[in-house]
């Protein structure tokens, strides 16, 4: 069956003028800054948002106007539910719309399950899923009302597929996203908006205990590439899935991680030794 055979209510709403206005939560560092100003290098105006370095953020957000595109800055605490997601309608309101949003904010833990208290499990939930529900809800809600179509990208990480002693609520959080974005992908798709994850392994950001500098350097053995990935490398698939080139691209899960999730059984980033490499 061809597009143009297509009810037209089912047809995706094709792209027109500019890129539209995006939002980007966890955005004062790593992925999320780095994504801001990917999506600011692609023509869209970018809402970013910072948790505890009002700073960074600031410098996030001097980024994307360096490219000549406006920024918003907001400040949200996404342990505070379900009032955080009012931000989406906020910065909507500030941009004349919101056609992207990039679910990328993002806790864990390093406890062993038996030593895991409630509290931290549900933090955990509420920032990696419950938040991300939120979000994608109230702005798959803008994108339909404005009947233009959209993107959501959401950020998981390769425990959305492989599990990760000492990581349990983290893990079951990117699961849980990860079946979120393929069920919000087959509901929205009449409305022309696409939902899809990224999956980054080991990335050299504050979030994995490392500076966000070129991580071309560092020795990994255990990664098939040999080495952490880059937050822009992270980036520039998001921004593509974000562009009219993705148009045709909903559901899938894109892993980032320099081939770590085909180690399988021999494992992956926490080997110290390339032994794994000859049979």
């Amino acid at each position: 069956m061809t597009d143009t055979a297509l009810p037209r209510d089912l047809r995706s709403p094709r792209p027109t003028g500019r890129p539209g206005p995006a939002l980007v939560t966890g955005s004062e560092s790593g992925i999320g800054r780095a994504t801001a100003v990917e999506l600011a290098r692609r023509g869209h105006d970018v809402a970013i948002t910072w948790f505890r370095d009002e700073a960074a953020g600031t410098a996030t957000a001097e980024e994307v106007r360096a490219l000549g595109r406006r920024a918003v800055l907001r400040h949200v605490d996404l342990r505070d539910l379900p009032g955080a997601a009012d931000v989406v309608d906020d910065v909507a309101a500030e941009l004349g719309g919101l056609e992207v949003l990039v679910n990328d904010a993002g806790t864990g833990t390093a406890t062993p399950l038996l030593d895991l208290s409630f509290a931290d499990w549900r933090e955990v939930l509420a920032v990696d899923l419950d938040a991300a529900f939120l979000f994608l809800q109230r702005a798959a809600r803008v994108m339909v009302a404005a009947g233009r179509g959209g993107r959501v990208v959401n950020v998981t990480s390769v425990h959305e597929h492989q599990p990760r002693v000492g990581a349990a609520p983290y893990c079951a959080a990117k699961g849980g996203l990860g079946l979120l974005t393929r069920t919000a992908a087959i509901e929205l798709a009449e409305h022309g908006i696409t939902v899809n994850a990224v999956a980054p392994g080991e990335i050299a950001t504050p979030m994995t205990g490392q500076k966000d500098t070129d991580p071309h350097g560092e020795d990994r053995p255990g990664v098939p590439l040999g080495r952490p990935g880059d937050a822009r490398e992270v980036a520039a698939v998001i921004g593509f899935l974000c562009s009219a080139e993705a148009s045709y691209v909903t559901g899938a899960s894109w892993p980032v991680d320099g081939g770590m999730l085909q180690m399988g059984p021999m494992a992956g980033s926490h080997l110290t030794a390339d032994d794994w490499r000859r049979p």
